[in-house]
């Protein structure tokens, strides 16, 4: 016969086992939400998050040693590029936002690449038919632009850094001579990749695989081309890639087969400093960098939002995910028009991000899903990336998103420099009448964000997702988290995700708009009650087998100064502070 004590127990069980699963998640931890995977990270000096934790190590470093924020970020992403180049890497681009704590301003960079000079409409219209292709092939020398990633690095280093090169790129270089292990998911990421690029020509499969595989979970890596690159950066500077070994070695590689780029694209290249784009959220002022690229996105769908009590319609329910998924579809449609490069084309912010053009789209909004949409605004999808944030001890904090576009980019790796080259080039239109038509010299449109929240004028959040055209989702879903929803930074991360795709592209023609309600995807997590109203709104949707984006996070307490960091917990990434 069983004692007291062991009945007592077993009727306690049998009564757990009939709460609601996530009564049971709330007790297994000790504090916060049931949902969440772990507590924010919590420090004071400084803050690092990226993807890969060795990487945020090798950014804490340059903290530990005095060095700032940007020195950090700069170390980081080098260290990215080598520890996850399923994401990055020198061969892409980057761009970024700054808070500069000495002068009090808010900075932003485009560090993004252009077109062939040599290679005009004409031509290119000619090579794709040749070819029998129907549009920039992403693994053809077509797709190939600037790399501008390493002129990113040293248009921040030299406006804001405070630690040498030699130092900042010390680990990169040590962890690409001597190795690393490669860890869980970029290895699973890096498998996929590795049999089809090892075909491309040049030295893909000697620089990037074990005779034509991709590295194994906690198998060591080594990249020494890439470890002698960074060794040129930190001894002659940017023009070691620009103007100089690197550069000869690229321009007679392109010539020998049949590229596009040659040394004068390189020569002529130079990032920008831009004004950042900006919009007013519940009393928080959103950054974002506009241009080509899609952070503008992010500011017209929280300004439809706005107009809406998200609090009272609640997080995760049919009602939300209907605003969410109604409204990006509206900002997307001008997303497929106007987010051009600024040397080629008037981009209407006054209008694009005006309250009153927001409050017009918002009457848009029923409450069926819509299927025939376009831009409001008269004319004048996969992507693999790393985001990493860094704060210091100084109060400086950085905002940081690079990639080579496809995961590994084109494949094309020039023999002894250890980088694939980017496949951007890809996300031109070929329609003539396109503000993002393909023309010599122009930056292609960019799916990369890194963002900024401010408050009072002060520093507040860095975020950032990679994910292609989820980001923009990503950053709406992350900050409304924080400001409507009342989450820690790690939980905003953790909460369930949702993906709309099936809108119109930057690459498209510029008579083509939305004609289908395209589909919804959201985290298998999500209650089928849920699915079941949407789908009743008229929504398609699928639960999972999508790709819901991968994050990075730094808040800063405005009364404390003292750092809460976030990262990924659905694959490799890390948040680490001291």
């Amino acid at each position: 016969m069983m004692d007291a004590k062991s009945v007592i127990t077993r009727f306690l069980f049998a009564i757990l086992l009939m709460l609601p699963f996530n009564l049971l998640a709330q007790i297994d931890r000790e504090a916060g939400s049931a949902f969440a995977t772990r507590s924010e990270v919590i420090a004071q000096r400084g803050m690092v998050a990226t993807s890969q934790p060795l990487a945020t190590q090798v950014g804490l470093q340059i903290l530990k040693n005095g060095g700032n924020a940007i020195d950090a970020a700069i170390a980081a992403n080098a260290a990215m590029g080598l520890m996850e180049p399923t994401g990055n890497g020198i061969g892409g681009d980057l761009f970024a936002i700054i808070w500069h704590e000495e002068s009090g301003q808010l900075y932003a960079l485009n560090a993004s690449g252009r077109s062939p000079l040599g290679l005009s409409y004409d031509r290119l219209m000619e090579i794709i038919e040749e070819k029998e292709l129907d549009r920039i092939h992403p693994y053809d020398l077509l797709s190939v632009s600037v790399p501008g990633a390493i002129d990113g690095w040293f248009e921040m280093h030299d406006r804001f850094g405070s630690a040498s090169m030699e130092d900042i790129l010390a680990e990169p270089i040590w962890y690409a001579e001597n190795g690393f292990p490669v860890s869980e998911a970029i290895s699973a990421s890096w498998k996929r990749s590795a049999p089809r690029l090892s075909r491309q020509p040049g030295a893909f499969k000697d620089t990037f695989t074990f005779d034509g595989r991709g590295p194994e979970k906690g198998e060591v890596f080594k990249n020494p081309d890439l470890g002698n690159t960074f060794r040129l950066l930190a001894s002659e500077g940017r023009d070691a890639f620009y103007r100089g070994e690197v550069t000869e070695k690229i321009d007679a590689w392109m010539k020998e087969n049949g590229g596009y780029l040659r040394y004068e694209d390189f020569d002529k290249h130079t990032s920008t400093w831009v004004e950042p784009q900006t919009v007013n959220y519940r009393g928080y002022d959103v950054y974002q960098v506009g241009g080509n690229v899609q952070g503008t996105a992010v500011l017209q769908i929280l300004n439809i939002l706005e107009g809406f009590d998200l609090k009272e319609t609640g997080f995760a329910t049919a009602e939300t995910f209907h605003l969410f998924i109604e409204a990006k579809k509206l900002v997307f449609e001008d997303r497929a028009k106007h987010y051009v490069d600024e040397d080629f084309y008037d981009i209407p912010y006054e209008k694009l991000l005006s309250k009153e053009y927001a409050a017009e789209r918002r009457e848009l909004i029923g409450e069926r899903a819509r299927r025939d949409l376009t831009t409001g605004v008269d004319v004048l999808e996969d992507g693999d990336t790393i985001y990493l944030t860094t704060a210091d001890q100084y109060g400086n904090m950085v905002s940081l998103i690079q990639s080579n576009f496809r995961g590994m980019g084109t494949g094309f790796v020039v023999p002894g420099t250890g980088f694939s080259f980017q496949n951007r080039g890809e996300l031109f239109s070929l329609d003539p009448n396109h503000p993002n038509v393909y023309e010599p010299g122009k930056r292609p449109f960019h799916t990369i964000i890194p963002g900024f929240v401010m408050k009072d004028g002060k520093p507040f959040m860095t975020l950032g997702n990679m994910g292609g055209a989820y980001q923009p989702m990503g950053h709406v879903s992350l900050i409304t988290n924080v400001i409507d929803f009342g989450m820690n930074m790690q939980e905003a991360g953790d909460a369930l995700r949702w993906e709309h795709s099936g809108s119109t592209q930057p690459t498209n023609s510029l008579d083509q708009n939305l004609t289908s309600v395209g589909l919804v995807s959201i985290e298998s997590s999500v209650d089928f009650e849920v699915i079941k109203a949407l789908r009743s709104m008229g929504h398609r949707v699928q639960v999972g087998n999508s790709f819901f984006g991968r994050f990075q996070a730094i808040m800063r307490d405005l009364e404390t100064g003292v750092y809460y960091g976030a990262s990924e917990a659905r694959v490799d990434g890390q948040a680490a502070g001291y």
